[in-house]
């Protein structure tokens, strides 16, 4: 009889051996499978004639889920999620790896329901770091738009789809964590442009679905997001601008202030668009390790939008006849907001002009300080101003974080609120006769 039993289990297929050696009770074997697991997808994807079929990878995978399930200690779960989720890098081409993204998605959607309430959270950060390392696979392939739009195809038909098999868990997650993921891993290196093509299909999902659960995940978890991290991505830009601006002058060339005012945040605004910039100008620092960057989860700095261009999408799609009107409503109240911002209108305080005021002082600070003579003491024009610079930058930031108040409803004037989003000058024509419904004004008083 054992021998019949060493026979069978010889006689199947590798990666159902391998699955059930990951399901193993024993730790060391679990481990071992996943290593053999590496050797081989490589071996196996190196073949011009090799590759795994759909089926192949969802046994895989329903090997991996039940690895992970057994788990138990929590720093050995996150080694374990990472390893796991960096097989994807093992598969040799794009094809594989997406397969093997369909495969992981499918078998969450399948699973979920049967994952208790004391194992969600393994299961919510092997979510996350298989996002992560698809947004790494992308970025190796120098972020190309073929390839973005691949991912985000494989992600929307298998999580947001109307007819994806998806639990509602698995949608808010993903949603929850698409910016804070895609910010970790391009945040240094995306344009404005790139990053809309990232949130185009939140876009569409957001003016199509009848699900209100989804509605109200992406809209806060996206577009309201974006708002909200606007501060902050100023900030970067502030902190960018002045660098630059302390290169130009030890340089030499010294052209004045021409930024003060208003036109500093109209500026800062439109800092990052379709272009890149150019080698050793405009670009974002590497964040030190634990800095925190005050912002909602995330750390590091923030992605970059262009406000208008969003609000242009957005519009474009909730103004069709198509769009349910719950759906119009709600995307209006989030484009009024991108308006605002891309005036330079900040939907907590006048953050950006106090903000840019400090920055112009701060300047002028240095320069005077870098004109004394030794012999002077330095220190009586900082001491003088200390209680209107101290604040400096971070007090604007937090004083609109948007998390210390409900949602950031608190502190907006009621008159903001009475207006249409106004139409976009590139926005296509013909859906003129939607009206947004006018219940809002009883909410003012």
């Amino acid at each position: 009889a054992a021998g019949v039993a060493m026979v069978s289990s010889a006689q199947l297929p590798p990666e159902i051996q391998l699955a059930q050696r990951l399901a193993g009770n024993e730790q060391v074997t679990r481990d071992r499978a996943v290593r053999k697991l590496r050797k081989y997808i490589m071996a196996r994807t190196q073949r011009t004639a090799g590759g795994f079929s759909h089926d192949e990878l969802l046994k895989v995978w329903k090997g991996l889920f039940y690895c992970m399930w057994m788990q138990d200690k929590p720093l050995l779960q996150e080694e374990l999620g990472r390893t796991i989720s960096q097989l994807i890098h093992a598969f040799q081409t794009t094809e594989a790896q997406h397969l093997f993204l369909q495969a992981f998605w499918q078998t969450m959607n399948r699973e979920w329901t049967g994952i208790d309430r004391l194992r969600l959270d393994k299961f919510y950060l092997l979510m996350r770091m298989v996002l992560s390392e698809s947004f790494k696979a992308v970025k190796m392939h120098g972020w190309e738009e073929r390839q973005i739009e691949k991912l985000l195809e494989l992600l929307m038909t298998e999580i947001l789809h109307p007819n994806s098999q998806a639990p509602h868990g698995v949608k808010s997650h993903f949603i929850e964590i698409f910016l804070e993921e895609l910010s970790k891993v391009g945040a240094e290196e995306l344009t404005a442009d790139q990053n809309l093509k990232f949130i185009e299909p939140f876009c569409r999902i957001a003016a199509q679905t009848k699900d209100s659960l989804v509605l109200h995940s992406v809209t806060r978890g996206i577009f309201e997001t974006i708002v909200e991290q606007a501060p902050f991505a100023i900030e970067d830009l502030m902190k960018e601008l002045e660098a630059q601006s302390e290169e130009e002058e030890e340089a030499g060339s010294d052209g004045g202030e021409a930024s003060e005012g208003g036109e500093c945040t109209q500026a800062l605004l439109s800092q990052k668009r379709s272009e890149e910039p150019p080698a050793g100008s405009i670009r974002r620092a590497e964040p030190e390790v634990g800095q925190e960057h005050g912002g909602d989860d995330g750390d590091g700095p923030v992605l970059q939008f262009d406000y208008e261009a969003v609000a242009n999408k957005l519009f474009e799609l909730a103004s069709r006849q198509s769009t349910p009107s719950q759906n119009r409503k709600r995307l209006y109240k989030v484009i009024r907001k991108l308006q605002d911002l891309a005036g330079g209108i900040f939907p907590e305080d006048e953050m950006p002009e106090e903000a840019c005021k400090r920055l112009l002082e701060g300047r002028r600070q240095r320069k005077a300080k870098r004109r004394l003579p030794k012999s002077r003491p330095r220190h009586r024009k900082v001491t003088g101003e200390k209680e209107d610079s101290s604040p400096d930058l971070n007090l604007g930031i937090d004083h609109a974080l948007p998390r210390e108040q409900p949602r950031g409803r608190g502190r907006r004037g009621a008159g903001k609120r009475k207006r249409q989003p106004q139409k976009p000058s590139g926005a296509s024509t013909g859906e003129a006769n939607i009206q947004e419904p006018e219940k809002k004004k009883k909410r003012r008083l």
